[in-house]
């Protein structure tokens, strides 16, 4: 049900943020045993760090703090200790995340320091929680007026709909939903594109692409009535990948594909001089989210500007 007051709006997110939390703290446990789930552990990492600190303490330290504030709430007092939780958990929750894909290859007690500081982050969170709904909350609701009420409900939509649109709340609830199901409800972004712009995307791409299905035939290439390094036309599509090869190069595409269905290569990597230009071809084996081959990438590319580049050019350039 939707917050009508702008503490219960606060509220709720805390209770979003808790759930979060308990999945960090079931993960956390299983970290120095090997036995946690990598997908769910950074999943909820990721909630708290983007929905709890970015967008949560955002609403309160943008627009709740200095409200209350030009209210006559003390700075010095109860929000300056709040700002300064906010930072702890900010530096905790940012060490994590730089930790947290290296799990598997550290040490026992590096593992034992990644769960303490995972178990500080909870401490120092679960306390600010209690303070802010039984004590900082209700300092505010006893000197805001209606017109300062409505105000924040108004600057926490806002906020929502800056960084998430219209659809702010529903994102929110299928990132949480994400956090606490962990990997059998792993979800890709591919999802949130029509076919049209994925087709546009891959027509954008600055390089020319070619994907060779898991029975070594060729399925698709971008750049379809482009110009490309090489040419290919429609009907390529269809055809055994060595037939697309000149004969002296064949047993090296072989060579290449049966290294990755084994999964012995990871990838292949070859450059050309032609057209008075460097080309870069690369070979990647594709497989699906269960580590299952389904076919080869092939990426061409003209690199002979990349070669020429130096100093820096910025966004600012």
């Amino acid at each position: 049900m939707a917050a009508t007051q702008w503490d219960e709006f606060l509220v709720n997110e805390h209770e979003m943020i808790e759930r979060a939390m308990d999945v960090l703290k079931r993960e956390l446990k299983k970290v120095t045993k090997n036995s946690h789930d990598p997908y769910s552990l950074k999943r909820a990492l990721d909630f708290l760090m983007e929905f709890g600190d970015k967008i949560h303490n955002k609403k309160e330290e943008d627009h709740l703090f200095p409200l209350m504030i030009e209210r006559g709430v003390p700075k010095d007092g109860p929000i300056r200790v709040m700002l300064m939780e906010h930072e702890e958990e900010r530096t905790l929750l940012q060490q994590l995340f730089e930790e947290v894909d290296g799990l598997p290859e550290v040490s026992a007690e590096l593992k034992n320091q990644f769960k303490q500081k995972g178990l500080d982050y909870l401490t120092i969170r679960a306390e600010h929680i209690w303070k802010e709904n039984d004590v900082l909350y209700k300092m505010g609701a006893q000197v805001f007026n209606d017109s300062d009420k409505e105000k924040l409900i108004a600057d926490f939509k806002q906020v929502n709909l800056e960084h998430y649109g219209e659809n702010a709340a529903e994102g929110f609830q299928q990132m949480l939903d994400e956090v606490e199901k962990g990997q059998k409800e792993r979800t890709s972004l591919v999802q949130n594109l029509s076919y049209e712009q994925i087709h546009a995307i891959m027509e954008t791409l600055p390089v020319e692409v070619t994907f060779v299905n898991a029975d070594d035939v060729v399925a698709y290439f971008n750049r379809l009535d482009k110009e490309k390094v090489f040419v290919r036309t429609r009907s390529v599509i269809g055809r055994k990948v060595e037939k697309c090869h000149p004969a002296k190069s064949v047993h090296i595409v072989e060579e290449i594909v049966s290294g990755f269905k084994a999964g012995t290569l990871e990838n292949a990597d070859f450059w050309i001089d032609f057209k008075d230009d460097k080309i870069l071809i690369r070979y990647f084996p594709v497989k699906n989210e269960a580590g299952e081959y389904m076919g080869v990438l092939e990426v061409t590319q003209e690199v002979g500007w990349i070669q020429k580049l130096e100093g820096q050019k910025t966004l600012l350039d």
